[in-house]
């Protein structure tokens, strides 16, 4: 397997964990972010990250070539974001966040190479 199929694997894997935690358990991430876990509106936004996520992984698995062009822009952007809420969090989980967020977009970078 080659490098940049590798990497596109490895970005799939990552967003089925995290995108089903999302949508069928958002009460965990919410926990996990420090956040109100009992907010509808968070949960909800979680749920729709969830889902969103699910489908990007699911067409990385399925090799789609359309979603290797529009990953890094996607993941770039999740990373700007990250950055900006994690400043409204406690520093373990922003740095996380973040963490994420920057490794995806480098997978993205990498999936992108063949």
């Amino acid at each position: 397997m080659s490098l940049a199929r590798s990497a596109a694997v490895a970005l799939a894997g990552i967003r089925l964990v995290n995108g089903t935690a999302g949508l069928v358990a958002p009460q965990v991430l919410a926990q996990r972010l420090g956040a109100d876990q009992d907010d509808p509106a968070l949960l909800y936004a979680l749920r729709l990250f969830g889902v969103r996520t699910v489908v990007i992984a699911v067409d990385l698995l399925r090799g789609d070539r359309a979603v290797l062009r529009t990953a890094v822009p996607i993941h770039a952007s999740d990373t700007v974001a990250a950055v900006l809420l994690a400043r409204r969090l406690p520093a373990r989980q922003g740095a996380a966040v973040v963490g994420i967020s920057a490794l995806n977009t480098c997978l993205a970078l990498l999936a992108r190479r063949d």
